[in-house]
């Protein structure tokens, strides 16, 4: 296989592209091109969009993010490493499907439609479907954000995390992952190489739930791999030990 040496990183809901600036900087040394583009409605500084939303934010949409990642890979001089985090990682898959990358990671990734989540999925992100509130878009309280990205680490180093990444959530991301056809995946279709990670300690998508949407390809000849970091949590890209993370996707790439 013909490596690219050009990376996408997409961030998932709830943050944007600031939660991945040290894994841009991390790869360009190693002599990548990185690009960390910014969903749409989520661009900005995160703790001027907590008291200032974005004006966009409301009308975007998993099919809006997922586009906004093609309009830029078509511009490129070849097909990149897409790696995405939580949402963003069920946007690798369908970007590896749609034959927009040389190869996918998805880290602690969402489930396609036609998959289903476990309870405890369900109970954790409910509230960013919006199904049930007045407001217009989601936005997590410290409690939900310590118990959902940030289980792992201190309390010192939550207070920080959260008033450094912490953005609010259009409600449209959420509903069309789990109402719109286009967020299923064909599981049968032969693709480029993918990578699950999961964090063993994952509040959001747990480890079996990442093994589980894994287990769904079907294509004896295409690649699929997983692995599961103990211990770590939602926020795998920030806490400490990403480098570690890091370091094992570049490993897998370069020896495909």
């Amino acid at each position: 296989m013909k490596k690219s040496k050009i990376i996408v990183l997409i961030h998932g809901n709830f943050v944007n592209d600031a939660t991945w600036a040290e894994w841009k900087q991390y790869y360009e040394q190693k002599g990548y091109q990185v690009y960390t583009p910014v969903n749409p409605g989520h661009e900005g500084n995160p703790s001027e969009l907590r008291t200032h939303t974005h004006p966009d934010l409301t009308k975007t949409s998993f099919i809006d993010v997922v586009n906004n990642i093609i309009k830029l890979i078509d511009t490129l001089p070849e097909k990149p490493l897409v790696i995405g985090h939580s949402m963003a990682g069920m946007a690798t898959l369908k970007l590896v499907e749609l034959d927009k990358a040389i190869a996918g990671v998805s880290i602690d990734g969402a489930p396609p439609k036609n998959v289903f989540p476990p309870f405890q999925t369900l109970k954790t992100v409910l509230p960013a479907f919006g199904f049930l509130s007045f407001k217009k878009f989601f936005m997590g309280s410290r409690k939900w954000y310590d118990y959902a990205f940030f289980n792992t680490i201190s309390d010192s180093e939550k207070e920080i995390a959260f008033e450094k990444y912490a953005i609010p959530e259009s409600y449209k991301v959420s509903r069309e992952l789990v109402l719109n056809p286009f967020s299923n995946i064909d599981f049968k279709k032969p693709h480029h190489p993918i990578l699950f990670i999961g964090g063993g300690s994952d509040n959001i998508f747990p480890p079996d739930l990442t093994k589980t949407i894994a287990a769904q390809y079907k294509d004896p000849d295409s690649t699929v791999n997983v692995k599961i970091f103990e211990g770590r949590s939602h926020f795998t890209c920030g806490e400490q030990g990403w480098e570690n993370v890091a370091d094992y996707i570049l490993d897998w790439y370069e020896n495909l």
